[in-house]
């Protein structure tokens, strides 16, 4: 599409100076966030922003999370062409996008009924037709669809939520931020031999992970 090489010196750019420089080593991720147009995912008074290191509102209070924290959650899900990946906050589309290019199938759910409908609606009109949008709460995972090689949870809770753990496949693996309103951190969580194993990764700040095995409502900041 004309836009997307209108915008492709941005993205290169983003790709060599927030990506690569700042340790960010997967090709494969790298070359993803590198065909994505993600300047298509957010509001337009916000496209000529879209290549910043920033998260950028899109609606409903929610955001696009910074490039940056989107290639280090997909890369540390290593994730192999044969994955089906579970998605937890699907917001505008664009994490799911970036896994559309890495696994076989994505699974997204959206508490947010206009955001999934945006979501879905875009992600079908840009050609990601392996996305399968879900509208729901995302805390409860999709059993109908399990097990998941790969989990991502793109919103912060305070633990991770037992239905998450309990749909991730014999060696998945799930990424996730936990902590309070505040302060938060990446945790790596891993399935081996029916066992999980964490490793904490590096701090973030998300919106709240907001359902039945989460924050019952956004905790206050």
């Amino acid at each position: 599409m004309p836009e997307s090489s209108e915008y492709a010196p941005q993205r290169a750019e983003m790709v060599e100076k927030q990506l690569r420089r700042r340790g960010i080593e997967d090709s494969c991720v790298l070359g993803a966030m590198l065909k994505l147009p993600r300047h298509e995912f957010v509001p337009e008074e916000f496209r000529a922003r879209a290549y910043e290191d920033v998260p950028l509102p899109i609606g409903s209070g929610q955001t696009i999370s910074q490039p940056y924290i989107v290639a280090a959650m997909t890369a540390a899900l290593r994730l192999l062409p044969t994955d089906r990946a579970l998605e937890i906050g699907a917001g505008c589309g664009y994490q799911a996008a970036v896994l559309s290019l890495l696994a076989k199938e994505v699974f997204t759910i959206e508490r947010r009924h206009e955001l999934a409908s945006a979501a879905s609606e875009k992600l079908s009109s840009l050609g990601y037709h392996n996305v399968h949008v879900h509208c729901g709460d995302g805390t409860l995972g999709l059993p109908e669809f399990a097990p998941f090689n790969a989990i991502l949870v793109a919103a912060a809770a305070p633990a991770a939520p037992q239905p998450l753990l309990a749909q991730l496949a014999e060696g998945g693996r799930m990424i996730i931020p936990v902590g309070d309103a505040e302060n938060q951190e990446l945790q790596l969580i891993e399935k081996h031999d029916g066992r999980l194993s964490t490793r904490m990764m590096e701090g973030c700040r998300f919106v709240p992970l907001v359902g039945h095995h989460a924050w019952q409502k956004p905790p206050e900041r």
